[in-house]
């Protein structure tokens, strides 16, 4: 089956938690460092399909879900959503927990869900995204079709432009964003926050 590129339904969440965690690392797999694998999906997939409709894409090939981008066209109020809706049963799902001490960062993931920081997107960029793909469908132009497919959504809903983070590491993801036109807003010490004007 060749893959395609089409809108999110329900039943693709285990695909987007599993590709979340296999490219978790910086863009490498990270299976090895969470003891429960759903965390990630979590943080940075799970909330996106519920909070803002129509803004999440997969690429779907015979293994499943192998890529996706979801993303909000608020940042302030998909935080405002996700304070309402999503963290407190999170929470309770899962107390806070010391450093296990063995190698292992569930207790990162854990305490990021305890406290959050306050949304600051850029001005003239409030929507953000998180782009994921496997490796076998790396280099293919998927990335580049998934980000062109949520800019064209998010422009008809007005939206002047987007932002997202990207560790500093992943020197392959800035350079992809780069190649799509987005530069460098601001650097932190975990990394960059990169802007992309959609007008």
């Amino acid at each position: 089956m060749p893959a395609v590129l089409r809108p999110y339904h329900p039943s693709d969440q285990p695909g987007l938690y599993r590709v979340c965690l296999r490219t978790g690392d910086a863009g490498g797999d990270a299976t090895h460092l969470y003891r429960d694998p759903d965390l990630l999906g979590h943080l940075y997939a799970g909330p996106y399909p519920l909070a803002d409709p129509g803004l999440t894409f997969v690429v779907t090939d015979e293994q499943g879900v192998g890529g996706y981008v979801v993303a909000t066209a608020d940042t302030a109020g998909f935080d405002a959503w996700t304070e309402a809706h999503w963290w407190p049963g999170l929470r309770e799902r899962y107390p806070e927990r010391p450093d296990p001490r063995d190698g292992t960062e569930d207790h990162v993931l854990v305490g990021q869900i305890h406290r959050r920081e306050p949304a600051d997107p850029p001005p003239g960029f409030p929507a953000h995204l998180h782009i994921d793909l496997l490796p076998h469908l790396q280099g293919q132009g998927w990335g580049r079709r998934l980000v062109g497919t949520l800019a064209d959504a998010l422009r008809e809903r007005g939206v002047p432009g987007l932002h997202l983070g990207v560790a500093a590491r992943n020197t392959g993801a800035i350079a992809f964003y780069e190649r799509l036109g987005m530069r460098v807003d601001r650097s932190h010490p975990w990394g960059h926050r990169m802007v992309l004007p959609l007008g």
